[in-house]
């Protein structure tokens, strides 16, 4: 369980690490069934390209156009990620967040991250929930890394306290991502800073959080498995991508 200084650490900057939380057979599991899948790129995927985000191939048929960012139904592909996606040290400390009852939403994350040496892109700053359909925008995401994360190979930024935020419309872009050009958003950038991460550790994160990454500039690729929760009470909108598939109650 987090002690009470770390849920009031979350609700002051919309993140906290639990280090060391994942031990070291599940991660050797889990990482073996995304390096099987990433190498067959096993559907579903989503390829980098599909992001158009800088740095992406222009297309499939570009060099790299077939790197995998994602492996996409996480749940859905080996015992032991599902497994350790509801296992109790994880869902204790998600009920301190979230509240009593918790629900995983397979519509959204429920993947392995990739960051491809070669061909990763740049992920600009943004928030999760800017896509999603909840009644409250009260999510909380997981991110457990399978190998080191450091700035190398494009670990996670974040902007300390941003889920607290309300940001006229001005200030994001068509994408809503934080326009970085605006002078307005400088000193709120300037706040960033950088979540690095050793193999087992797990960030969890406000889904109004503010955060962004880098090119992966080492040899090799990075792994990262994510899932958002939600509470019980917090219901996707009907006829939205939120309530595609069944949500899995912790």
């Amino acid at each position: 369980m987090f002690s009470a200084a770390e849920v009031e650490q979350f609700n002051r900057d919309g993140y906290i690490v639990a280090r060391a939380l994942a031990n070291p057979a599940d991660q050797a599991a889990i990482k073996a069934v995304a390096e099987r899948d990433l190498a067959a790129a096993v559907p579903p995927v989503e390829y980098e390209t599909d992001t158009r985000y800088p740095g992406a191939p222009a297309s499939e048929d570009a060099p790299g156009g077939r790197t995998v960012r994602r492996l996409l139904q996480a749940c859905a592909r080996d015992r032991s990620i599902a497994a350790w996606a509801v296992q109790p040290s994880l869902a204790g400390r998600l009920k301190q967040l979230i509240g009593p009852t918790v629900e995983l939403s397979q519509a959204h994350h429920n993947c392995v991250m990739t960051k491809n040496p070669r061909f990763s892109s740049v992920t600009h700053w943004h928030q999760d929930i800017r896509y999603w359909s909840f009644e409250r925008p009260e999510l909380v995401s997981v991110w457990l890394a399978l190998g080191r994360e450091y700035a190398e190979n494009g670990c996670l930024l974040v902007l300390p306290g941003s889920h607290t935020l309300e940001l006229a419309p001005d200030r994001l872009d068509g994408a809503l991502f934080l326009r970085a050009d605006l002078e307005a958003n400088k000193p709120l950038i300037a706040t960033q800073r950088r979540v690095e991460l050793d193999p087992g550790d797990v960030l969890f994160f406000h889904c109004r959080l503010f955060h962004a990454a880098g090119h992966n500039q080492t040899a090799h690729t990075k792994f990262s498995l994510v899932f958002t929760y939600h509470a019980t009470a917090n219901r996707p909108l009907a006829g939205t991508r939120s309530a595609l598939l069944p949500d899995i109650t912790l």
